[in-house]
């Protein structure tokens, strides 16, 4: 298998399952945990995110397709997506041309489908856990099909890395998770701050489960979390 990238959890080759590439998830044993207690956990997280690949699906948004799981391996097979890229590649493409959010129509269209993803994920009680832009991806789509869905964005949504997913209807989760997203775009994406907010716009109309509460809540671990900035 090729090395594609190492994480904090694991690391993502490009291999084969039952004769196709694919792209392989193999996570780390950690040696500090006993041995059986780092195989059970191991397990239940390669479960969880086995079960969060279906609950997408069921929901109506794109994953990579799931192949297969060897848990005695600690591994996931799933689709390689060759020709993507990155929700973050893709805006630091448009900044560097000089685009600001608000006055683009690529970016609009980014942050309406962001949005949208995000909003059918906590409308179903999916908690991503790790929502950056880098956990998105822009798979290109055929010309005729982009048109024929009535539009110029020439992309599908791919929703990528459960590792920290869960299911939870809880809105601290929730709320949470829209707080990491942020974090993770005024991180990123210094130069639009207006980013996450017409993300928010579009989360508001797909979120019909709680939104109001997720967003309160939401605001509140913000405030939590500038109080620790502030103290240090």
């Amino acid at each position: 298998m090729e090395l594609l990238k190492q994480g904090a959890e694991g690391k993502l080759y490009i291999g084969t399952y039952k004769g196709k590439r694919c792209l392989v998830k193999e996570r780390f044993e950690k040696k500090y945990r006993h041995p059986a207690l780092d195989r059970q956990l191991t397990r239940q997280r390669i479960k969880a995110e086995q079960k969060a690949f279906q609950r997408c699906a069921a929901a109506g948004l794109s994953t990579p397709e799931l192949y297969g799981v060897d848990l005695e391996g600690r591994k996931i097979f799933m689709e390689y997506l060759q020709q993507s890229k990155t929700a973050k590649e893709f805006i630091d493409e448009q900044t560097v041309a000089g685009c600001r959010a608000s006055e683009s129509p690529l970016l609009k269209k980014l942050a309406e489908e962001i949005g949208r993803m995000v909003g059918v994920l906590h409308r179903n009680n999916l908690v991503h856990g790790d929502l950056t832009t880098s956990n998105v991806l822009l798979d290109p789509v055929e010309k005729s099909a982009a048109e024929a869905n009535g539009t110029e964005w020439p992309y599908r949504l791919v929703t990528i890395d459960f590792g920290l997913s869960h299911f939870s209807d809880n809105v601290e989760n929730k709320g949470v998770d829209l707080y990491v997203l942020e974090r993770a775009i005024l991180s990123a994406h210094s130069q639009l701050p207006e980013l996450f907010g017409m993300i928010l716009e579009t989360y508001r109309v797909h979120n019909t489960n709680r939104c109001e509460e997720t967003i309160a809540k939401f605001e509140e671990v913000r405030a939590r979390g500038r109080k620790r900035t502030m103290v240090g």
